[in-house]
């Protein structure tokens, strides 16, 4: 466990409005923290003690179902901010937190939290800009989940994860994230069956390609046209 340095936080987009000063301070109360793949950052019912930003790598947020599957709500890249409701409200948190791949997460405690922001108006102005685009971002992803064909929502999900983290590759779009059948099942709001024929449809007619280590879209323009299909 370390402390991070004010340039640390600049690198956050949820702290990049803020100003260098608050930033330093921010910085001085709050902590780095390693979690290894698979490692639980958080449990459904935990005290929301701090408040989690991932700083690198990838953290799923998932209710545990009777049936044993974990349901994923949303995958957090850096920036994403873990519970932030929950701490805020000083309640449990509804759901669980795990590390997809090696990550860091910067903690700051909720009384050290609430006390700057007493203390320091401007870093309220700056937080208040970065959450309203993320409260945007959740509505999206709300109406993703709950609209349209279910094909579509695979669509929009890949179309996702290319803007966020895509890289040109083998004449396509390279996606470095390396999802199980469940999870993408989970992440779309389908079941596992379903999930096998679209992938597998999709690869045959060369649209996405599965990889050891995430999946290559070939053809974009099918994507956005299904992906249209769902609105």
């Amino acid at each position: 466990m370390e402390h991070p340095s004010a340039e640390v936080l600049s690198q956050i987009a949820l702290f990049r409005r803020v100003i260098p000063e608050d930033r330093e301070r921010m910085a001085g109360v709050s902590q780095l923290r390693h979690y290894e793949r698979g490692h639980l950052i958080f449990d459904e019912g935990d005290p929301s003690d701090f408040f989690f930003v991932v700083v690198t790598g990838r953290v799923k947020v998932f209710k545990r179902a009777p049936n044993g599957h974990d349901r994923i709500l949303e995958i957090f890249g850096p920036g994403g901010l873990l519970g932030a409701v929950a701490a805020y409200e000083a309640r449990p948190y509804p759901a669980c937190a795990a590390a997809m791949e090696s990550t860091t997460c910067l903690l700051t405690p909720r009384p050290a939290f609430f006390a700057l922001l007493e203390e320091r108006p401007s870093l309220v102005r700056g937080l208040l800009g970065s959450l309203s685009i993320r409260l945007m971002e959740l509505t999206a992803r709300l109406a993703e989940l709950t609209g349209g064909r279910v094909e579509s929502r695979f669509a929009r999900l890949f179309l996702k994860l290319a803007g966020q983290m895509g890289r040109p590759d083998r004449g396509g779009v390279f996606v470095p994230m390396a999802l199980s059948r469940q999870e993408l099942a989970d992440l779309t709001g389908t079941t596992i069956e379903t999930c096998i024929r679209i992938m597998s449809r999709w690869n045959k007619d060369n649209v996405l390609l599965t990889d050891k280590d995430g999946f290559v879209i070939l053809d974009r323009p099918a994507l956005e046209a299904l992906a249209e299909q769902g609105y």
